[in-house]
């Protein structure tokens, strides 16, 4: 057998491209995912270069750490030890209160040095009363903030405390061991609080204040309020009470100034207006006539002769008969002359009834006295204070242990005896009178009004009253008001003060205009000697003129 061997032959594929090789079959590549191309290794070079970046990056971390490690290591360790983290307040702002014309009554200034505000107060002391004061963030020995907040005492910055308050902010600081702030990041900022704009007008405020001083200086009264109120919403354009006290002095700490006041004897902490109690005298007589007129007592043509002393027998000692006196003898007086002349002896008969005629009798005085708002106390809470007294049975049983007299009822009728009202509760009262609504007095510029109808009153018993008051300008006690073009109702009241009726507080109340009445008033002289004919219609009739004058905006 043969084995036959071929020798094969030497091919030569050295003119055959990779171009030639891919191409065959008409095969495609997708050349995004790099099919189809030559892959060619990393080079030395760029593998040597690489390696010397990440040796730099080595050395230099291992420098860093050996620098804080190894050198200044201990430096760190105690920095880290003594360093906290601390909050740092941001004080907000305390709102602005303002008037009801935009003039700033409270506002705040920067202190040097300091991170909160000082609160600042408009100079006059017509308004400490209303504003009322604050007291600043407190430090301790250390310095740091004890009170971290305005603490409201009183006033309009007590009762909006929440709406002038606003929030404060906070930073986050880190504190090295010698107390320095080294680093911080603010963790909230600070909220400033909201303006309170009030109803007050501080023109008309000041000029009734300073009214009343000159008053209270020339005749000797212990003090006088004066209010004057819009009569459909209630707003208070007017809030006086003197004495009053600069809350500026107290904001700048004037130690001598606030003992002054503190050594006082008139009071000039009291908030008279609200808070002071006074016997009302006889402006207590139009809401006396309406009860009358309602419960059939009298009508609008019952007459009762005023001989100046109405006699009561004494039924244990002849000899001895009670007298109840009337300031002048006026005659013949219906209704609105007796509001008029302000006779004792009509609402004697009235109140208490006389020789077998019926009165209303205390209970139903007192009945209706209520519902006038007298001894009940002030809608808004910063009116909050007395309610007052309306004598009955059992509050003389309570407070002297004995029955209730006839006379009792009698001296009750012309607001005398035991009677003890605020003048807020007068000027609600006269708005009731004046519109058949009563409004409850605001100091708020804008906010809803809080009336009540009084339909436990007709209509034209109301008008009659009216009618009785106006009378009393034109021609009975209330004459210094009358004005030719400037019509207004008013009441007077002289309430006779202590067991020998030395001193009397002089009162006025009214509205105008008395077509369409806008505003009620009323003022209060305090305590001044009985021989004296300057009261509350002398500080009114000024102060209408200085209105008509200077303010004839409200007149429009």
């Amino acid at each position: 057998m043969r084995l036959n061997f071929r020798r094969k032959k030497n091919h030569n594929y050295s003119d055959i491209t990779p171009d030639e090789v891919l191409a065959d079959g008409g095969r495609s590549f997708n050349d995004d995912s790099f099919e189809g191309r030559l892959i060619k290794p990393i080079s030395s070079k760029a593998i040597i270069l690489l390696g010397i970046v990440f040796s730099l990056i080595f050395v230099v971390y291992s420098g860093r750490l050996w620098y804080l490690q190894i050198l200044n290591g201990e430096e760190y360790r105690e920095r880290s030890e003594n360093n906290s983290l601390a909050h740092k307040i941001l004080f907000a702002k305390r709102g602005i209160i303002s008037d009801r014309n935009g003039d700033s009554l409270a506002w705040n200034v920067p202190i040097e040095g300091e991170d909160f505000f000082q609160r600042e107060y408009y100079p006059h002391p017509s308004f400490g009363h209303i504003i009322g004061y604050i007291t600043h963030p407190q430090r301790d020995s250390s310095g740091f903030f004890y009170q971290e907040t305005y603490d409201a005492k009183s006033g309009v910055e007590y009762y909006f405390d929440k709406a002038l308050a606003g929030e404060n902010g906070k930073n986050l600081v880190e504190i090295n061991a010698r107390g320095e702030a080294t680093e911080s990041g603010l963790l909230f900022s600070p909220k400033d609080g909201d303006t309170v704009n009030l109803s007050i007008d501080i023109e008309m405020q000041e000029k009734m204040y300073e009214l009343i001083e000159g008053l209270v200086e020339r005749v000797g009264f212990d003090g006088g309020v004066g209010l004057l109120m819009d009569a459909k919403t209630g707003e208070l354009l007017v809030a006086t009470n003197y004495p009053g006290y600069d809350t500026s002095r107290f904001a700048h700490g004037d130690g001598e100034y606030i003992e002054s006041l503190q050594n006082d004897p008139r009071k000039p902490f009291l908030n008279r207006y609200s808070q002071g109690l006074f016997t009302p005298g006889s402006i207590v007589k139009p809401f006396m006539s309406m009860a009358g007129l309602q419960e059939g007592i009298i009508n609008e043509n019952t007459q009762f002769e005023s001989t100046g002393k109405l006699i009561v027998p004494n039924p244990y000692n002849p000899d001895l008969p009670s007298i109840f006196t009337d300031w002048k003898a006026h005659g013949w007086v219906d209704v609105r002359d007796a509001i008029s002349v302000s006779s004792n002896i009509f609402f004697y008969h009235l109140g208490g009834g006389y020789e077998g005629e019926p009165g209303l009798g205390i209970l139903k005085i007192k009945e209706y006295m209520n519902k006038f708002g007298f001894g009940t106390e002030l809608g808004k809470e910063y009116f909050k204070g007395p309610e007052g007294i309306i004598p009955d049975p059992d509050w003389k049983q309570e407070n002297f242990d004995d029955d209730w007299r006839v006379g009792d009822t009698y001296f009750t009728s012309i607001g005398q005896y035991g009677f003890q009202i605020t003048p807020l509760q007068a000027l609600r009262a006269t708005s009731a009178v004046a519109t058949g609504k009563m409004v409850e007095p605001s100091l708020e510029k804008g906010a809803k009004p809080v009336k009540s109808d009084i339909d436990f009153i007709d209509d034209k018993y109301q008008t009659i009253v009216q009618e009785g008051m106006r009378q009393a300008v034109l021609d009975g006690t209330a004459k210094g008001l009358k004005r030719d073009h400037l019509h207004v109702a008013a009441k007077t009241g002289t309430a006779e003060l202590g067991a020998i009726k030395s001193n009397v507080n002089s009162w006025v109340i009214g509205y105008f205009p008395y077509e369409d009445p806008k505003y009620v008033f009323t003022v209060m002289m305090e305590k001044g000697p009985r021989d004296n004919y300057l009261g509350g219609v002398f500080i009114m009739s000024q102060f209408m003129d200085w209105m008509l004058l200077n303010r004839g905006e409200y007149f429009i």
